[in-house]
């Protein structure tokens, strides 16, 4: 009798126990700037990680909070420019929800939709566009994949295909997201005036005060000052800077117009503030363009191993740096050779992309290499785009 009371207390004792779950480290929240913090935004995002994070503590298999904090994560990198906390976070959240066996067909589409977007975001883009083409595969009427499809197209030079994809998914969805895709073709076709209307339809379709209506703006301004409508470009600049105050991409768009201007002081200012918002590189790249145009030769020899090391700490966490490697060593530092050397890999993936053949084409004009210069610059004017480099580059080798 004995025996038995010990074997049924044990076999209670035993089916109290659960089995324990796979432990899952939920990657971090990182505090934002204060600059950056914005209204009731910053809170809502707070409140949305806490609350997945207590979903996934309690069942680290949940498939639907797991693709939610992986967008959350892609749209903080986006924010704060925390690449190589938050593409790696992203990446991790999507590949456990991915590997899930009981994954529905909704969620696995928008999960590699999600893998999709940090991939293009890493420069992955070959990748990308299989994992798009996946999804696409499992809801071909969904028009969020067609964004990730046109832009891995884009870069990858396959612009004929871009264009069937964005007549389709603008047909589809009429929104910020897909005007702002018809807006990018029509420049790389030549057509700026068509590309300003396009993305003009993008801001006027954003939600107000929102980081992606102010990103589609900021693209409408850059289009403005590209092609020689300054003025409009500066009004676009201050109205992201009244809906999203402190807005560091605006900041530093405004400071590159002043350098055209010759505004220096003003310039660096704007500069040195977008820097102290977000550890953004291409800000740090465009202080030291001001450096060497004003002859600020300390200041310049300080940040030059700063953008280095911003670079290389990208590179590490998987993102392909390849073109901006290429851009300092060209723009900054006048080695012509070791710019060759780094854009080589972005060569190899996307030899067809105008934008990597206009680059070539500068470096192999600072090499003094004419011939291949030219052979570049023929592949980089294949679709008739009338960008004010191109032009130029073209004048220099009397085309």
């Amino acid at each position: 009798m004995k025996k038995l009371s010990y074997l049924i207390c044990t076999l209670f004792i035993l089916s109290c126990v659960k089995e324990p779950k796979t432990s899952f480290e939920i990657p971090a929240l990182l505090e934002r700037s204060e600059k950056m913090q914005y209204f009731n935004e910053w809170t809502e995002v707070r409140t949305s990680y806490a609350d997945l994070k207590h979903l996934l503590t309690k069942n680290s298999d949940n498939i639907d909070a797991l693709i939610r904090i992986t967008n959350l994560f892609i749209a903080e990198a986006r924010i704060t420019g925390e690449h190589g906390h938050y593409y790696p976070a992203a990446l991790k959240t999507i590949e456990h929800a991915i590997q899930q066996k009981n994954l529905n067909k909704d969620q696995e589409f928008l999960a590699l939709s999600a893998k999709a977007s940090v991939q293009l975001s890493l420069h992955h883009f070959k990748d990308a566009l299989k994992t798009a083409e996946i999804a696409q595969q499992k809801n071909p009427y969904n028009a969020l994949i067609y964004g990730a499809l046109i832009d891995a197209h884009v870069e990858l030079g396959d612009y004929k295909n871009a264009v069937s994809l964005a007549d389709k998914m603008v047909s589809m969805r009429p929104d910020l997201r897909s005007y702002s895709r018809v807006s990018y073709l029509r420049e790389i076709y030549g057509m700026p005036e068509n590309a300003i209307k396009a993305m003009q339809m993008a801001v006027e379709a954003g939600s107000p005060g929102s980081e992606e209506k102010a990103w589609a703006a900021l693209q409408l301004a850059q289009l403005c000052i590209r092609y020689n409508k300054t003025a409009e470009g500066i009004s676009i600049l201050n109205q992201i800077l009244e809906e999203r105050p402190d807005y560091p991409f605006a900041k530093a768009n405004l400071a590159t117009v002043y350098m055209s201007q010759g505004k220096f002081k003003e310039a660096e200012q704007e500069l040195k503030e977008a820097c102290a918002i977000i550890p953004e590189v291409s800000f740090y790249i465009h202080l030291a363009e001001l450096y060497k145009q004003t002859n600020q030769t300390e200041a310049f020899n300080t940040i030059i191993p700063e953008i280095l090391a911003m670079l290389n700490d990208d590179m590490q966490h998987g993102h392909n740096m390849s073109l901006e490697y290429a851009a300092v060593y060209s723009a900054l530092l006048n080695d012509p050779d070791k710019a060759l050397k780094y854009i080589q890999e972005d060569v190899a993936m996307r030899p067809d992309n105008i934008d990597i053949n206009r680059s070539l084409a500068k470096i192999y004009q600072m090499k003094k290499d004419p011939q291949n210069a030219l052979k570049y610059l023929e592949k980089a004017s294949s679709t008739n785009s009338k960008h004010p480099e191109l032009i130029e580059l073209k004048q220099h080798l009397k085309i």
